[in-house]
């Protein structure tokens, strides 16, 4: 179907591969367009055949439990994000010469031709709060936008004209590299790779092609590569773009930027990249107790943020207003309370060792409450690089024992209360032990380093239990 804009729609043969949050309005979409769709799935429960009902009705065809199979005609498939490249319905597609899209490719191909402008964020850790940074920041600067993609928000619906988007000015997307695999055109004005850590090999089959589906957030950029001077990779990504004539390489760091950088200096972000002059001149930003909260994985969010919207052409007054303006998203680094002088911290949503590692080198002395998913992580670089901050750790869940293991390996000095047990009152006991190993001007930080569905519903559900846990503490000092 070529690369650009598609148009007319009518009579095409499409397959939707997958029910669910981006499936359902993709089918739906075409559908409205005149389109013959087919949804396929995988599975045939109770709330596949509610959905499959409701599409039905409309004349679209779904079959259910049968997500392999090509359907006959089919002359493009619309994926949702989490199908794995190597199921047998996308060989057959391939093999048929059959273009396979994802929901962002469908957005990007539907918008109009006056569309709003996409600024993207992509990275292992610290997507959604560098989009809604990069939201704010817009907004300060007077600029109708929306914080939408991977974030929760489909981009079907804001290309599309939803009622409760608007007319807007510039959007600021969160892509995942699931999302980026299946969106082979998209184009945005510019892009940042935050970091890259290994994660979701099992979806990507290694960490090569996990970062070559990350880098895809670069092609064609127009006016800025924003890439981390600390990860070497994210830059090497931007090397191996194909950007547009005059596009042009960002680095963001938490040290003294060069030309072409954001950093800190003397606890000012500073722009050393859209301005004159950069070669002898700086812009100063916002400060570091702008950021909220100011630790070091969520400046260099702010930096990313920042170079984003200057690329945009936003004022440097709009930056402060904007980083001062934001407020973070529960379990993310969350202070809950203090408790005999002691900081209770939530960051539930560290839910791989990236993650935590962030988190844990905000602190200087630590009580560590972690465990739970590990979904095929390694701990040992995580300890090894966090003993020195450890005062102790408290570990709940199901594979505790793998950092259990880690911390007798590289921080054997640690004292460890290992909780057998993963019951969701386990964590009103790994709060009080940690209370009992914190001294005065200490953290106790939850940042389990692994997902929490062996006990809670979610990391929220983890966060809450952690703070109501905090609480009783509270009451009872």
């Amino acid at each position: 179907m070529g690369s650009g804009q598609v148009t007319d729609w009518q009579g095409r043969h499409v397959t939707v591969a997958g029910l669910g949050v981006s499936g359902i309005p993709a089918a739906k979409v075409l559908h409205a367009r005149g389109a013959v769709v087919t949804v396929v799935n995988d599975g045939d429960d109770a709330r596949a055949r509610e959905q499959a009902a409701e599409l039905e009705a409309l004349g679209i065809t779904v079959r259910l439990g049968d997500g392999a199979t090509l359907p006959k005609g089919t002359e493009l498939v619309v994926t949702t994000p989490g199908w794995k490249p190597d199921k047998p319905l996308f060989e057959a597609a391939r093999a048929a010469g059959v273009d396979i899209w994802g929901d962002v490719e469908l957005a990007w191909r539907l918008r109009g031709p006056d569309a709003a402008p996409w600024l993207a964020v992509t990275g292992t850790n610290g997507k959604t709060t560098t989009v809604q940074m990069l939201a704010s920041i817009l907004t300060a600067a007077g600029l109708r936008t929306a914080a939408v993609g991977n974030i929760g928000v489909s981009l079907l619906d804001v290309v599309l004209g939803e009622e409760q988007y608007g007319d807007l000015d510039v959007l600021a997307v969160e892509l995942s590299s699931y999302q980026l695999h299946w969106a082979p055109s998209l184009r945005v004005h510019s892009a940042a790779v935050l970091n890259l850590a290994p994660d979701h090999l099992d979806w990507h089959g290694s960490m090569e092609a996990y970062a070559a589906d990350k880098g895809r957030i670069y092609e064609g950029n127009r006016v800025a590569c924003v890439y981390n001077v600390a990860d070497k990779a994210t830059e090497d990504l931007v090397r191996e773009a194909d950007v547009e004539e005059g596009c042009r390489a960002v680095g963001f760091t938490l040290g003294t930027p060069g030309p072409s950088q954001l950093g800190v200096v003397d606890g000012i972000l500073v722009d050393r990249a859209f301005i004159e002059n950069r070669q002898q001149n700086a812009q100063e930003l916002a400060e570091v107790s702008d950021v909220n909260p100011p630790a070091p994985h969520n400046i260099a969010n702010a930096l990313a943020a920042a170079a984003l919207a200057r690329a945009f052409g936003v004022p440097a007054a709009a930056v402060r207003e904007g980083l001062r303006n934001f407020k973070p998203d529960a379990h993310r680094i969350a202070h809950v309370a203090d408790v005999d002088s002691v900081a209770y911290v939530d960051d539930s949503k560290a839910t791989n060792t990236h993650a935590a590692q962030a988190s844990l080198a905000a602190y200087e002395s630590i009580v560590w409450i972690a465990g739970g998913l590990a979904k095929g992580a390694t701990f040992d670089e995580l300890v090894a690089k966090s003993a020195k901050r450890l005062r102790g750790v408290v570990l709940i869940g199901r594979d505790r024992a793998l950092i259990r293991e880690a911390l007798a390996r590289h921080a054997p000095q640690v004292p460890v209360v290992d909780l057998d047990r993963t019951d969701t009152g386990a964590m009103l006991a790994a709060v009080q032990e940690a209370q009992r190993l914190a001294v005065a001007g200490d953290t106790v930080l939850l940042a389990p380093a692994c997902a929490s569905m062996d006990m809670f519903a979610n990391y929220n559900k983890r966060g809450d239990a952690f703070a109501q846990a905090v609480g009783e503490l509270g009451a009872g000092a």
